[in-house]
Formats: structure tokens, sequence, C-alpha cells
């Protein structure tokens, strides 16, 4: 059977959030109101003077998305999330990238797992050589617009879930099996793989790295420590 290897996206390949990227050319070219931006400039700031949390800005950024996502054009979304991923979808970590290039050469089946949306996951992990990828799905009617719905919401907060799932559809193998996350929202799959990697984690994925024993990468400029 063959090998799995899982990785989440946002903070652990690319070096930002899809998400953040997506929904700011939204409201830049005007396709999503300009208030959306304002919602989540408090949090971003304190984020970027390192008063508030990653977790408390990734957060207002995602109630303002799906707070505003009703309504809009389909057809719109899709132009600025190529837009996105045409522009920045080569800002990666070297580790990472590599990682997932060398697993990919010896026949690894790479899984990508993320709480962006599918319409800006979807073109990135083609680039980078991902077999299946797991993103927020957001539903369409029938006048080609966003209804505000979000499908199968269940399966993608769970991403241990989604591991076993995928295994068992794909006739994988977790024997062997490789996880990269950066959070706590990743512990649930760390904990089924046989290598867990934790990149560049935060103060309760390392907690609970150093618990378990797992493997600690850090990559700062040109450097990547190991621990």
């Amino acid at each position: 059977m063959r090998k799995i290897a899982i990785f989440d996206i946002d903070g652990t390949i690319f070096r930002s959030s899809l998400l953040i990227e997506l929904t700011d050319a939204l409201v830049r070219d005007g396709v999503m109101p300009a208030d959306a931006g304002r919602a989540y400039s408090k949090a971003r700031n304190k984020w970027l003077d390192r008063e508030g949390s990653y977790e408390d800005y990734i957060g207002a950024v995602i109630r303002a998305f799906e707070g505003r996502m009703k309504g809009l054009e389909h057809k719109k979304f899709m132009g600025v999330a190529k837009r996105v991923v045409g522009k920045s979808g080569t800002h990666v970590y070297r580790y990472t990238r590599d990682l997932a290039a060398n697993l990919k050469k010896r026949g690894y089946f790479l899984l990508a797992i993320s709480n962006s949306p599918k319409e800006v996951l979807d073109p990135f992990c083609k680039l980078w050589g991902f077999d299946k990828v797991y993103g927020r799905i957001y539903e369409v009617g029938p006048d080609g617009r966003y209804t505000g719905r979000t499908s199968y919401h269940d399966l993608i907060t769970d991403k241990a879930k989604i591991l076993k799932r995928a295994a068992a559809k794909e006739g994988l193998t977790l024997t062997g099996s490789v996880g990269v996350g950066d959070s706590e929202s990743d512990i649930p799959f760390l904990k089924l793989v046989s290598s867990p990697i934790c990149f560049n984690p935060n103060s309760k994925l390392y907690a609970a790295a150093k618990r378990n024993g797992w493997k600690v990468v850090v990559e700062r400029k040109d450097v990547v420590y190991q621990f």
C-alpha cells in the first residue's frame, strides 16, 4: 500500500495564510466590500505589534470573510483566487517545499488539509504536486453566487477524520506516514502518523511536541533548526 504524507498548508508550506491573501485581494479588487478589511485591521495591527495573538487575527479574518461571502459572484471570486496564486504561490518555506518534493519522489501520496477556501487551495496545491486537497467548500447557488453556507463543515474541522477518510478512500497506509503541522489544530492528525513534524510551531503545538517527543523544525531566514 502507498504511504501517505499529510501537510497543513497555511504557515507550513505557504509563508502566510492563503485566506488572508485572498481576502485582502478580494477587498483590494472591489469584489468584497471595503469594510471587510476594516473588520480585521485592528487584530492585524495588534498581531504585527505583538500585542495580540495570531489566532485572534486569523479569527477576525474568517469572520469578516464568511460574513461577507453571501451574494459574491463565483466567477469573479475564482478570478481573484487564481491571481493570488499566480502572484504569491511560490512564497513557500524551503524545508517543507523540499520535504514534499522528496516524499513525492519516494512515492508518497501527498495530502493537503487547510481551512482556507478550496478555490485558492486547489491551484496552489496543484503547483506543488499534491494528490488530494481538503479545504473549506462554500456553496454556490444556481445564480452563480455564493449562498453564504458552508458544505461539509463538520469534516473540515476534524483533520484526524479527514486523514482516516482519505487513507481509506485512496487505499493508503498510515504505516511509515509523515505529518507536518504548525498549530494545535494539527495535533489530532499528528498523533496518527508515524513521523510527526512540528514546523515553526506555535506555543500550544510546541508544548505538545515536547510532551510527545515529536520532531520540531524551525526555519528562520536561510537557516533550518531541528530539535
